[in-house]
């Protein structure tokens, strides 16, 4: 159909209502595995979940690559609410920091006013919280890295890089399990533990997912979706994935060095 105008009017889709839907089977599944060990609710809405991301996904790259609907007016509008989604994970973040360094400056008698409260063994932060720094740091060079070579045309450096990033990826994910294997203290030993577990794993949540993006870009890379003046996809996961950075630096400043 023909059209006098730059913009993308949104085909009526199935997938939002879908996967709203998907992802609150998905948490009742999460409520019913941890007070019951059953965890069947859960396995189905992470198998729907997946469908429906894998669906969703596939028809953006469709109205983006095949069907040219993200013209640079779309691009610029999509710039925009990308910049502001990750404002409002900023704040979002915000108020979990402010719950740990209300709760750590003012210890209650509740905590022996101590901090950390007595009992609790912190972690490290010079073992793995630092090899974990590192990876982060080292991630973000290697998506800058991908970002420019693929503004200059260089395929094969933009594939090299952006294969290193996700690996990085999922190898912090990896050392992030492992270390709450070893975690003497659990989510419910005071409001150290609440804390602690809820802003490191809501960052590591957002680390899966910035690694599954990527992993999508890495994918799309490879079918030749990318050119150097249109690769927003790319962009917008190169953004994301610098605020995963400095949500972690600010984090590990903050509850591994000084609240430890």
């Amino acid at each position: 159909m023909m059209k006098n105008h730059p913009f993308h009017l949104v085909d009526k889709s199935p997938w939002p209502l879908l996967g709203s839907l998907s992802t609150f089977t998905l948490l009742m599944g999460l409520i019913k595995w941890f007070h019951y060990s059953n965890w069947d609710l859960l396995l189905m809405g992470v198998i729907s979940t997946k469908l429906i991301m894998f669906q969703w996904w596939r028809d953006v790259v469709r109205e983006s690559t095949y069907q040219g609907l993200h013209t640079m007016k779309v691009t610029k509008n999509l710039r925009l609410g990308m910049i502001l989604f990750i404002t409002s994970e900023v704040f979002f973040f915000f108020a979990f920091f402010w719950a740990f360094f209300h709760s750590s400056l003012s210890p209650s008698i509740e905590l022996g006013m101590n901090w950390p409260p007595k009992g609790i063994k912190p972690f490290n932060p010079l073992e793995i919280p630092l090899l974990n720094t590192l990876i982060l740091l080292t991630s973000g060079v290697t998506i800058t890295w991908a970002h420019h070579s693929l503004m200059e045309n260089n395929y094969t450096q933009t594939l090299q890089s952006l294969t290193l990033t996700v690996f990085l990826g999922y190898y912090f994910t990896f050392l992030q399990g492992f270390e709450y294997m070893e975690a003497s203290f659990s989510t419910s030993d005071s409001v150290y533990g609440t804390t602690f577990f809820m802003t490191t794993g809501l960052h590591g949540l957002h680390v899966i997912i910035g690694s599954t993006f990527l992993l999508i870009c890495l994918a799309r890379l490879y079918s030749n979706h990318f050119s150097s003046n249109h690769h927003f996809g790319v962009e917008a996961a190169a953004w994301y994935w610098h605020f995963v950075d400095v949500v972690w630096l600010f984090l590990y400043l903050s509850i591994y060095w000084w609240g430890g």
